[in-house]
């Protein structure tokens, strides 16, 4: 027999220490990680044999076997599922596929608090918490329907062999050479206690092998096809957590039948934390499909909508035939009525939620609600459902608020409901676009997730109310009733620079700045600060259009107005300057000057920022010269 030996990657040697030294307070969970790989293994050959029932090979009566020599010190896994070739347990074993790995154990370098790092299922590796109570590890495995099988051992040291082996049927057999501290996982009654604990949900027997006689340690039957008041809070979770590979307790569960003409049980999960690849670009779905409590699919896109692909869980459908395959899935019309159904009743339960649970809801929107709004803008028909239980974060305190509850808000006089749009929550708090709706009282959503951008202008407006950006034209805020009513037009006009000598200083800046704005005018939202750059009021929102550039859907960002605040010290002061000489040097570096320092508070990257230098030192010194 040739022994082939290999390094795991780098992650996995990365992965290995951590589970071994810091990952788990729980050893318990080795046990339900393996049994649950067993337990799938099972699922997808029972799949596999529905096109090809040779695969069976006359062993159809799936289970997981626990066997136990506590003279060795050795505990044994055992399933008669799909097994591995040798291209597979390197994959699968040495390593890591998957390409969360990488934000795993990113996120585990960061973390501080051991409670943090407790995700290892999430990505699909809890194979390796086996080394947390084993020295070596031993892995014989054949393949249904190939005749080779092979053995894959590793001490979880940095190294692993691969070689060839004899073993009778298919499946997998996990050998654990338990270390001297954790004997007692070769105890009868421990295992029994682990087994009942945490999987007892497995629709598959766990068998104990005994000398007297084998025992079945689990109930053995599909947790989503008992009734509800025959499962308990317990196993529901521990369904969870098996079946998403999820280490939080579920927010939200979800069991229920439907019947009718078309008859299909579901049983979801809506969970704490996010799943890791909650924001990649293929946006997979979590839930299995089931026909007959035989297992079809996992992630099956045409149960969910994108913007629900969070949710986990089974559901198990009555009216779709046993050999549907992936291409049926996706035109059949039995499914379109079950998504629809599932989407519903999800929804219902966030509804109930959000009237009942506020804190709780609060705190799942705050997880999962950039991923929700998605719904507004590609699932119209779900879009006013979604829209009413949408939460915002907005001028008026920290907390979160419905569109609803701003609307009752609302100022005298205000027609449209005011957003801006920006990376970061505190940034946009301190934007000059702000200040003069900061004065008028009036409420600005605070709008930092970039599926803001897409939605907004798609839904147009809610309860009549149109959406406006503040970093566009066209903000009416002279329409508003101030807070202040002893203010009137002619005592602000006082604090502000004369109209022939502003003229002046906007038609001077427009010609130092040319081409490089689309116009320079007086701003009625200003109140401390010098300028702001502002959208024209029929173009494209200002961060919108920066998202656009980082995705090379457009090719420069086109033109600003920049809009100057005539009460400010420095611009009645270049005003002064203007009436008197409006080809005075000092104005057209001053701006030059203007513009950069809006575009800084707008996030942006300067042109030139050697040019922007020199002009500042230039200003400073004549100052201090002054």
């Amino acid at each position: 027999m040739t022994e082939e030996k290999m390094r795991f990657e780098a992650e996995v040697s990365r992965l290995l220490d951590i589970v071994v030294h810091s990952l788990y307070s729980n050893k318990d969970i080795f046990l339900r990680e393996l049994i649950s790989n067993a337990s799938d293994a099972c699922d997808k050959l029972r799949y596999e044999a529905i096109a090809k029932p040779e695969l069976l090979a006359g062993d159809a009566e799936f289970k997981v076997r626990l066997l136990t020599d506590n003279v060795r010190n050795v505990l044994t896994i055992a399933d008669n599922g799909i097994g591995m070739n040798k291209a597979d347990l390197i994959d699968n074993l040495g390593t890591i596929a998957n390409s969360g790995t990488a934000k795993f154990l990113d996120a585990v370098s960061k973390s501080d608090n051991a409670k943090d790092v407790d995700l290892i299922g999430q990505f699909g590796v809890g194979f390796y918490s086996a080394f947390m109570v084993a020295s070596q590890v031993d892995v014989l495995s054949k393949k249904a329907g190939e005749d080779q099988a092979w053995k894959w051992s590793s001490d979880g040291k940095g190294e692993y062999t691969v070689a060839e082996a004899e073993m009778e049927g298919h499946g997998t057999q996990i050998t654990l050479h338990l270390t001297d501290e954790f004997k007692e996982f070769t105890e009868e009654y421990r295992l029994r206690h682990i087994v009942k604990t945490y999987s007892d949900h497995i629709g598959i027997p766990v068998v104990l092998m005994k000398a007297d006689g084998d025992e079945t340690l689990n109930e053995a039957s599909a947790l989503w096809t008992r009734p509800k008041s025959e499962v308990t809070d317990e196993q529901y979770k521990e369904f969870y957590k098996h079946n998403s590979h999820a280490f939080d307790d579920p927010w939200k569960t979800i069991h229920y039948q439907a019947e009718g003409a078309i008859e299909y049980t579901g049983l979801l999960y809506l969970p704490t934390m996010r799943p890791f690849d909650l924001y990649d670009p293929q946006r997979k779905g979590h839930l299995k499909l089931y026909v007959r409590k035989v297992f079809i699919t996992e992630g099956a896109d045409e149960l969910l909508p994108p913007w629900l692909r969070f949710v986990s869980g089974v559901v198990d459908s009555q009216d779709l035939p046993l050999n549907v395959s992936r291409e049926m899935l996706q035109h059949n019309p039995v499914l379109t009525k079950i998504k629809n159904g599932l989407t519903k009743k999800v929804l219902s339960e966030l509804e109930t939620a959000a009237k009942k649970d506020g804190e709780g809801f609060d705190k799942f929107w705050e997880t999962f609600g950039s991923v929700v709004k998605e719904g507004l803008y590609e699932d119209q028909s779900n879009r006013d459902r979604i829209l009413k239980i949408a939460k915002f974060r907005s001028t008026k305190g920290d907390g979160w608020t419905t569109l609803a509850e701003y609307v009752e808000r609302m100022k005298e006089g205000q027609k449209a409901i005011y957003y801006i749009s920006g990376e970061d929550i505190d940034a946009l708090k301190r934007s000059p676009q702000l200040e003069g709706f900061a004065a008028k009282g009036i409420e600005v959503l605070l709008l930092t997730d970039p599926v803001d951008e897409f939605w907004m202008p798609s839904v147009g407006q809610f309860e009549e109310k149109d959406f406006k950006s503040v970093t566009r034209g066209g903000a009416d805020l002279n329409d508003v009733k101030s807070d202040d009513n002893e203010d009137s037009k002619d005592e602000k006009k006082d604090d502000t620079a004369s109209d022939a000598s502003l003229d002046a200083l906007i038609a001077s800046i427009k010609i130092a700045l040319g081409t490089g704005v689309k116009d320079v005018r007086e701003s009625d939202r200003l109140t401390s600060s010098a300028c702001c750059l502002i959208a024209d009021e029929m173009g494209m929102d200002l961060r919108m259009e920066r998202l656009m550039k980082q995705h090379n859907r457009v090719d420069e960002i086109s033109p600003r107005i920049l809009e100057i605040n005539p009460k400010h010290s420095l611009i009645k002061k270049l005003s002064d300057v203007a009436i008197k000489d409006a080809k005075a040097p000092i104005l057209h570096d001053a701006a030059l000057l203007l513009l950069d320092q809006a575009r800084i508070l707008e996030g942006e990257a300067l042109p030139d920022p050697v040019s922007f230098a020199r002009r500042l030192d230039l200003i400073m010194e004549k100052g201090l010269g002054a």
